[in-house]
């Protein structure tokens, strides 16, 4: 099925290299005019990159980050995410709406919001998703093939301008030189920043009396506001009981990349019951 919707798509699609628009060859490859090849996977996505990269999301941390999202850790920010996106832009999906979701792992957010925003709008939704990790994005395609799933880097998206009504961005980097590029007009972009809680009692126990104990996104957080229109700010704060699950949340996590096994060993040996969640939805669009 993914490949028919790549096929179905692929106006959306321009080369990475070249900028030339894109073919699909026999459902096989998809060919730019100047004979640029990428290959459409077996498994239903495309890979782009121009060469391979290394990072420090490979399959188990996926899998605890599967286990983490099953367990319905992110279910109060995604029902939230979704009704503001529904209270402030409800007007926008009348027709068929592409979503982006800009690094989004192994997908589960954006199928999360697709199912929520359908329910609540009946709207239409093509999700298409890229992360720079291989091992996510055929994760994603295996659970989730009624989207698009592209391995690709966010400096350099193989797509064309102004092709998404809305742009996701969960805590993750961002470009905001191709959001500006590869948004529509009227588009939205809806970006989730850590709050200066989230994961605090990780966040302690990894970094006690020094210098990251504490987090700020004060300067992420006016960045966005330089290169888009803020439309709305929430807050999203509630504590999760994760005891079963803290070695999954803590192998998912980006404070722990990098600690010496020992260090890992003993925050799991704290015995933490209660996570903080805590989160910024900064809902934007293109500056006049």
């Amino acid at each position: 099925m993914a490949k028919i919707e790549i096929k179905e798509n692929i106006d959306m699609f321009r080369c990475p290299i070249c900028g030339k628009r894109m073919e699909t060859d026999a459902l096989k490859s998809i060919v730019c005019l100047n004979k640029h090849c990428f290959d459409l996977s077996k498994k239903g996505y495309v890979n782009f990159l121009l060469s391979p990269v290394k990072t420090d999301y490979d399959k188990k941390m996926f899998a605890s980050r599967r286990i983490i999202f099953d367990s319905g850790f992110f279910d109060p920010m995604m029902e939230q995410v979704s009704e503001l996106i529904i209270e402030k832009a409800h007007n926008k999906y009348v027709d068929k709406i592409k979503i982006l979701d800009a690094g989004c792992g192994e997908g589960s957010h954006l199928a999360q919001l697709i199912s929520n925003l359908c329910g609540g709008t009946g709207a239409n939704i093509q999700g298409v998703g890229i992360d720079i990790s291989k091992e996510g994005i055929q994760i994603a395609a295996r659970k989730y093939p009624e989207s698009i799933w592209c391995v690709a880097n966010l400096a350099k998206t193989p797509f064309t301008d102004k092709q998404f009504n809305m742009i996701l961005n969960i805590l993750s980097p961002s470009n905001y030189a191709e959001f500006n590029r590869i948004i529509k007009e009227d588009g939205i972009l809806v970006k989730i920043v850590p709050g200066d809680n989230y994961l605090k009692e990780l966040r302690s126990a990894f970094y006690k009396q020094t210098d990251k104990e504490t987090y700020s996104n004060e300067r992420v957080v006016k960045l966005f506001s330089d290169k888009f229109e803020i439309l709305a700010v929430r807050q999203i704060l509630y504590t999760m009981t994760v005891k079963e699950n803290i070695e999954h949340l803590v192998k998912m996590t980006p404070l722990s990349w990098g600690a010496a096994d020992e260090k890992i060993q003993k925050v799991l040996d704290y015995g933490l019951n209660n996570i903080t969640v805590d989160l910024s939805v900064i809902l934007g669009k293109k500056k006049s």
